[in-house]
Formats: structure tokens, sequence, C-alpha cells
């Protein structure tokens, strides 16, 4: 009886090593958080993320070559589309300044744009706006109404008429000058004229037009060096 006591005292130990030695010790750490709370991981109060830096883009400077040339002017002679006839007015700048040659270019590029009352720029123009607008481009300043301008310079003779020249009318019956154009190009019996007409835009005219020819005041030379 005895001796079945110590056994099974014995046996009950044996099972007490057993499940002891078998008891998992070790934890698994998944994350950051865990880790810190098991006192294995500390996050580091001064440290700071930082983007890795982009590399800048080397920026080159385009450098223009030196050169004592003088530049050349321009072939500005231009093919301008009347909108009242079909064919085209070639403009010839032979023997005019290279200031007129310019004001009649920066003039042309705007063939086509619509008339509008008090218009100063490309979006429209009125007569004097076109005008006001052209010699504007060239520092050179002028009235922003047609009477105005007319009172500009001297007024030429018609055989003194050249490209360059402002032409005024009397417009609508008008017994003061209400419209101007820039003279373009002169021939025998005939002046070419760049303005802004109410009933088509900026446009290339004549006085062999009736309309023209009988409401036509003066021409004024306005700048000096024409």
């Amino acid at each position: 009886m005895q001796k079945k006591s110590l056994k099974n005292l014995l046996t009950l130990f044996l099972l007490l090593v057993f499940f002891t030695s078998c008891k998992t010790t070790s934890v698994i750490i998944t994350s950051k958080s865990e880790a810190e709370k098991q006192g294995l991981y500390k996050k580091s109060e001064n440290t700071v993320a930082v983007k890795p830096e982009k590399k800048k883009k080397k920026v080159v400077e385009k450098v223009e070559p030196l050169s004592s040339e003088v530049p050349q002017k321009k072939d500005i002679t231009s093919r301008l589309s009347s909108n009242e006839n079909s064919e085209d007015f070639v403009i010839n700048t032979d023997n005019s300044s290279y200031l007129v040659e310019q004001l009649i270019n920066a003039a042309s590029e705007n063939l086509g744009v619509n008339y509008r009352s008090g218009g100063t720029t490309p979006a429209g123009f009125d007569c004097s706006g076109l005008i006001f607008y052209t010699f504007n481009k060239f520092d050179i300043s002028v009235p922003r109404s047609s009477n105005e301008m007319s009172n500009m310079g001297t007024v030429l003779k018609p055989n003194e008429i050249r490209k360059g020249d402002l032409i005024f009318f009397k417009t609508n019956g008008r017994k003061i000058i209400n419209h101007v154009g820039m003279v373009v190009e002169v021939l025998e019996n005939e002046i070419k004229f760049i303005h802004s007409s109410s009933s088509n835009g900026v446009k290339i005219s004549s006085t062999k037009d009736p309309y023209y020819k009988r409401t036509f005041a003066q021409a004024n030379r306005v700048y000096s060096s024409f």
C-alpha cells in the first residue's frame, strides 16, 4: 500500500515536470507597437522622416552669339487682300522709308479684323482706333479721333501724297472730318489706303471708288521722317 502511494507520487511528479518543460516561454512579436510594449523597441523622438532629395534639373541658359553685323531689314513687301475686290493689292516698298514700310506692314496685319466702335485692339477697330494702334506700336503718339488727327503735321497737295501719309474723309454728309485711313500706294490717278470701314472692317480701299472720291477731304504727313 505504501509502495503504491510512492508510485503515484512519482508519476505525478514526472507529469508535472513534463508539462512545465513543454510550456512555451517565447512571445511572437509582429509589430513595432508590440515590441515597444515589450521594451524591445523604442521609437526615437528625434527621428524625422526625410524624403529623398530630387535631383535638380540642370538649366542651360541660351546665349545668343555675338555679332557685329547690323541686322538686315526684312522684306516686308506685302500682298494685301481687299474685301471689296477679288484681286490682291501688292504694296511696292521701293523708295520709301523703313518706318513707313513698318507702319504699313503693322496696319496690314489687321486686315479682316471686324469694325468695332471705339475699338483700339485686334479684337475690333474703328477707323481712328486702327491708326492709333498702329502708331502706338512704334511709340508714336497720335490723337484718338480722326478729326484731331487731321490737325497734325502738314496738309498735303494731291501730288505730294505718299505712302504712310494719313488720308481723311467727311462721310455720311458730315461737315467735319470723321474718317481716316493710311495711304499704302499712290498711283497716277488713284490712292489706295488701309482703314477700318463700318461695313467691312479693316480693308484696303481706293479713291477711285466714287464714294471715297466724293468724300475725300485732305491728306496729312504727320511724321517728319516720311
